[in-house]
């Protein structure tokens, strides 16, 4: 979607090709609403701390429809499409890797009780792995903003490939 139909669409349509990206109704809502934006960069700028900092149940519900990384998105909706491209990195994975992988979403599952979540996209298996080792051993307190930081990311690579179709 080019830049000038973003800022000229049907609130309604934005709103919708927005949730994909990031299924928060406020950070939604404030992109919506603080059309036009001048450039593509500013668009994302702002996407980047809209609806800052999100609550947990926004998190919560975010997280609701995201797989476990590693594993393929079921379904056919533009989220599950994108979280399947944004994981392509492991479709080669080992059998040593992808049984850490479970054993690690295994792990931090039962510790934070949500899915390990990271901006696949661009990223290795190894360096996947790496952070979902590591992040197991933070606290709640810790863990948190990297969370709310990874949705974030997640959501602007997604507006911006959205604003490259």
């Amino acid at each position: 979607m080019m830049l000038q139909k973003f800022n000229e669409a049907d609130r309604t349509e934005i709103v919708s090709a927005l949730r994909p990206c990031l299924d928060i109704p406020r950070w939604v809502n404030q992109i919506a609403d603080a059309r036009p934006f001048a450039s593509v960069d500013e668009l994302l700028a702002f996407a980047g701390r809209a609806a800052l900092p999100f609550t947990d149940q926004e998190v919560d519900s975010a997280l609701a429809h995201h797989p476990r990384i590693g594993e393929r998105a079921a379904g056919d909706s533009s989220e599950a499409r994108l979280s399947r491209a944004e994981q392509e990195a492991l479709g080669g994975t080992t059998p040593a890797v992808a049984a850490a992988l479970v054993e690690g979403n295994r792990s931090y599952e039962e510790k934070f009780g949500r899915v390990f979540l990271i901006r696949a996209a661009g990223r290795s298996k190894e360096e996947i792995l790496e952070a979902l080792q590591s992040r197991i051993s933070h606290s709640a307190a810790e863990e948190n903003p990297i969370v709310q930081q990874q949705l974030r990311e997640i959501a602007v690579h997604r507006l911006e490939g959205m604003m490259s179709e």
